[in-house]
């Protein structure tokens, strides 16, 4: 219900129900029109014949330009289909971007490092079954090629991972013929908060498209909105990160096709601070 109050508030919206409802009543009164020229003794009240066309065509508008929960859009060139969708991430069948920090922290417990309810959070806990020593010694093997960046100390850093890798770095898990894309797209502070940039975030895109080049054969990928929440890049709303997601990813699909199908997972519970129509208004002009 919150989804559809905040599209009523939008211009599109209101576009959107004035040009379907004007197409509907041309039609139905078109309609009307002929069946009175060739049953003109039809028994009708007039004024019932009107409001009934009005009330179809509005209804007809309102059906029309009704919110929706995916939004797509097909490109020619090169041949590959963005999605923006609400639901569930872990519900997709193909490959996985998941967000992380500059250590890889992992661990959940109290909240106090990575938050349980995260996307982090929870591909730990639904597809490492919280095996919290399992994904950290698959971090480290996929990690093995790339240089540290630094280590800090204890006394600094009184929870999680000591090591930093660069921003931007990607560690790619296999489990099954599924890859998880490990991004580190933002830098845990010592004090555990996680920030990032427009700039990190940019950067970062480009390495986990590389990335998925390189290991997701093409096949289709879906992430969350990353950059929000916890990265705490507060100037940049849900809308824009999704903008600059598909823009980076249009943009280096031109070059090289990356994968066939991109998929953005809204959750739920943000689902009301995003406006479908203007995303796809937005996939329109790709």
């Amino acid at each position: 219900m919150r989804i559809f109050w905040r599209c009523v508030g939008s211009w599109r919206w209101w576009r959107s129900l004035a040009t379907n409802s004007t197409l509907a009543f041309g039609i139905v009164s078109g309609v009307v029109q002929l069946l009175l020229a060739l049953w003109p003794n039809i028994e009708a009240s007039r004024i019932a014949l009107f409001l009934s066309m009005v009330v179809s065509a509005l209804a007809f508008g309102v059906a029309r330009a009704a919110p929706r929960r995916e939004v797509s859009r097909s490109l020619g060139r090169p041949d590959v289909t963005v999605v923006v969708k609400v639901g569930d991430l872990f519900d997709e069948s193909s490959h996985l971007i998941i967000g992380f920090n500059d250590t890889f922290d992992t661990d959940t417990s109290g909240d106090l490092v990575i938050s349980r309810s995260s996307v982090q959070g929870q591909f730990l806990a639904r597809i490492y079954s919280g095996d919290t020593g399992c994904l950290d010694a698959e971090l480290s093997d996929a990690l093995l090629g790339v240089e540290k960046k630094g280590r800090e100390a204890r006394s600094q850093k009184r929870a999680g991972k000591l090591t930093r890798y660069p921003v931007g770095s990607v560690a790619v898990l296999a489990r099954g013929a599924r890859r998880y894309f490990c991004s580190a797209y933002g830098r845990m502070g010592n004090d555990l908060t996680v920030s990032s940039s427009v700039d990190d975030l940019w950067h970062s895109l480009a390495k986990i498209w590389r990335a998925v080049e390189v290991s997701g054969r093409r096949e289709p990928v879906a992430m969350p909105i990353i950059g929000s929440e916890m990265a705490r890049i507060d100037h940049a709303d849900r809308e824009i990160l999704i903008r600059m997601i598909l823009l980076s990813f249009v943009s280096r699909s031109r070059e090289r096709l990356i994968s066939k199908r991109l998929t953005i997972v809204v959750h739920p519970n943000d689902a009301n601070q995003l406006d479908m129509l203007e995303m796809d208004a937005f996939l329109k002009v790709l």
